[in-house]
This record gives C-alpha cells, structure tokens and sequence, in this order.
C-alpha cells in the first residue's frame, strides 16, 4: 500500500502511513510520569519514542517514505541527509528492503550514530557543521550519481509517518490538552499537529527549539535566521524550516518556546534519574520546556515527545557529573596548607571523618600566589549535598584551615571561613 501523495498530508494520509508501518515501527509505550507530574504540576504523559529499534522516531517517516519508491527508484538507490538519526533509520529500512544507501552527515555527529549507521550497510560521507550544510551536498551527489533523496522533513510521506505518534498517544490518552514536541526541520510537529488537531481541535501544540537554534522561531516571525554553532541538541539543530512545514505549523501550531543548553542538561539527567530512560538533547527538549515554563502547564494534562536516545556515553557521563556539581553532590575545594610533611594527610583524615570521599587531589606550589612554605590543594569531593559541603568547611576550618569552593562556573569565590 502506498500513501496518496500531496503538498499538505491530512488526517486520512496519516491513517495510511499508520497502516503502512504497522509491526514494522513500534508502537512505543505512553505512559504517566507520577514523578514529573507531581514535581511540575501537571499531569505528565511521555511517548518514549527513544524506544524504537534504532533509538528514534525516524523510522516512521523513514518506511513510509521508502515503501513509497517504485522499483526503479529502489534500484537506483536513496540518499538522505542527517545528523543521525534519520540516518539510522533510513539505514536501517533500506537494508530491510534492499536499497542501495548513501548517508551525508555533519562532521560532528555524535559517534555513537555514526558507528550505528554504518552498522546498516550504508556509505556514510562527512560534509560540514550543521545538517544544512549536508543537504546541500547531499543535492549535489544525487543528482551526479542518479540517486532519489530521502528529507529528513520537507517530504510529505516523511510528515505523514511522523504524525502517526499523535494518533497513538490519543488512542491511549484521547483527553490529553497539549502536546509538547521538540522543533527542527519541523516534519515531526508538522505531521503531529495534523493528526491531532484534526482528531481534538481543542489541544494546544507546543513546539520547542533551543535559544541556539531558534530558526523556526525566526522564520515565523519574518526575521533573519541566525543560529549559533553547535548545540548538545544536535538533532533540532536545523537552520532551514521546510519549505512545507512551515505554512503547516504556522497554521496549526500554538507557540514556539525555547530552551538554554543547561536546561536540556537538566532534563537528560532528570529522565535518566527519575524516569530510568535514557535521551538525547533533542529527546529531552519538551521535558525542559514543561519545566522552564510551568506555570504555563500546570494542571493540565501535557504529552511530551521524547524523541530520540541516541546519545554518546561520554557526552551522557559528563552530563551526569554537571548535574551532580550543580546539585553539590560533586565539588572541588581549595585548602591551604603549610607545605610540610604530614599536613595533607592530616586534611584528608578531617575530610574522610566527614564521610566525603576524594575523588582527586591536586597538590600546587608553584603556580601559586601564597607565601613560601605554603601550598594550594585542590580536592575533588564527592558529597551528599549542600548540607554535607558545609560540613566539610567547618570541619577544616575549625583545624586552622582556609578553604575555598570552586564551581564550574566560578573560578574566583572568596575564601570560606567560618
């Protein structure tokens, strides 16, 4: 079966690419988050389309866009462009269907993408920083080498199989009153404000950018496009909105909010420790506007996306260890000593009777602007939290010596004496 073609899918068009996929795709679970409703307000619904087989919810729009290709096209074989998830996806189903695959991807794709791409058999080529540099050689080579491109979002089959997300949170939750999903390209939002205003007129679609990549914003309110260089949200980081999207979510979407990278940090640890589900910057933008704006949907019944979980491990760790430096669970503290025998383990024994544990620990004499005969140690302290960091503090302090807490943020703190 192949999905009727037109500029703008409609409701009936998604009903067919429901139909297309179906035990092809899965129908990923949507569930109630008690945690995030009782910490923001709201009730929480999350689509955990970071469940797919490769990790997002490209695959949708992907089958149905290739099982749309004649057997010509399929013998020519497809390219696609992508910062790696449609890669993945459009990898993955044309090895299913025997097509002959060429991926063109940002330089800086995370590696755990990349590595999963090539996986599927495709060639993979590396043009660029951003997707949109990739589109545009990713043109080029189709047209030298008689290849059919696969979007990433300015193809209607690919909104259409996007929009079949919303039927299935609404089949599953039909009285959800906004649907929170993060904004790229815009083919995800697109084909889901499709389906579900046309099946409740009455729910609000909000999509989410970051304030790096805020070009959908942009775009409709007539301004220039200006993106930064690289956002942890590599996914939504698109600076072109399709040529069919817009009008659609111009249309049919309530709002655009936008998000600060530190917020998707937040919201990457926070699924990982409260939800026990892993995401990627893009897959965790909705949860960080539902947090950064709450008052906005409290008491209301909210469905987020989470879109994809294709992250690096180390990108994941490091996320981890910021989180816990901002919540006081990992800290670095400066003491001056006397730089004699014995006087460093005299520091650690105070500390270790506290029940901190040292992580790592920096002994300075030279670069230093103490008197001679005294020295800096940096200690990396691993804690329970604020309370415990103050205790630490007092109890060196009450021993005679200076300590100082150092942040991520802030090189230059005073002295704490207390």
């Amino acid at each position: 079966m192949k999905l009727a073609t037109s500029k703008s899918p409609n409701l009936e068009n998604i009903y067919q690419a429901a139909e297309i996929i179906d035990k092809l795709a899965a129908n990923t679970p949507c569930r109630y988050s008690r945690q995030l409703s009782e910490m923001t307000g709201a009730t929480v619904i999350l689509k955990y389309e970071n469940l797919q087989y490769t990790g997002s919810f490209k695959e949708r729009g992907a089958l149905v866009k290739l099982l749309s290709l004649t057997d010509t096209q399929r013998k020519q074989g497809i390219i696609a462009m992508s910062a790696g998830n449609h890669a993945q996806a459009v990898a993955y189903q044309a090895q299913q269907l025997d097509i002959p695959t060429t991926i063109v991807m940002p330089t800086f794709t995370p590696n755990v993408k990349v590595e999963r791409t090539r996986s599927f058999g495709a060639e993979i080529i590396f043009h660029g920083e951003t997707l949109d540099d990739s589109i545009i050689l990713g043109r080029q080579i189709a047209k030298e080498r008689n290849l059919n491109i696969v979007h990433p979002y300015d193809d209607e089959q690919i909104i259409a199989g996007q929009g079949t997300i919303a039927l299935e949170m609404l089949t599953t939750h039909p009285d959800l009153e906004i649907l929170i999903v993060p904004v790229g390209g815009g083919g995800l939002i697109a084909g889901n404000a499709i389906a579900a205003k046309s099946l409740r007129p009455q729910i609000k679609l909000i999509g989410v950018q970051t304030k790096r990549f805020p070009s959908m914003v942009q775009a409709l309110k007539g301004e220039p496009i200006v993106c930064g260089r690289a956002t942890m949200a590599e996914g939504i980081a698109v600076k072109t909105p399709g040529k069919l999207t817009l009008p659609i979510i111009r249309e049919l979407v309530d709002d655009l909010l936008l998000v600060e990278e530190t917020e998707i940090e937040e919201a990457v640890q926070l699924l990982l420790e409260r939800e026990k589900t892993v995401v990627e910057g893009a897959g965790a933008a909705g949860l960080a506007a539902l947090i950064k704006y709450e008052q906005r949907f409290a008491k209301h019944k909210v469905g987020i996306v989470l879109s994809g979980g294709n992250i690096d491990l180390p990108i994941l760790t490091e996320i981890v260890q910021r989180s816990m430096v901002r919540s006081g669970r990992l800290v670095r503290l400066e003491v001056e000593i006397r730089d004699v025998p014995g006087v460093l383990a005299d520091v650690t024994r105070y500390i270790g009777e506290t029940g901190a544990n040292i992580v790592e620990v920096h002994h300075q004499r030279e670069f230093s602007c103490l008197p001679l005969h005294s020295a800096d140690v940096e200690l990396v302290l691993m804690t329970r939290g604020q309370a415990h960091i103050q205790q630490i503090i007092e109890a060196l302090n009450k021993a005679g010596y200076k300590t100082r807490l150092r942040s991520i943020c802030e090189a230059n703190s005073d002295f704490v004496d207390t």
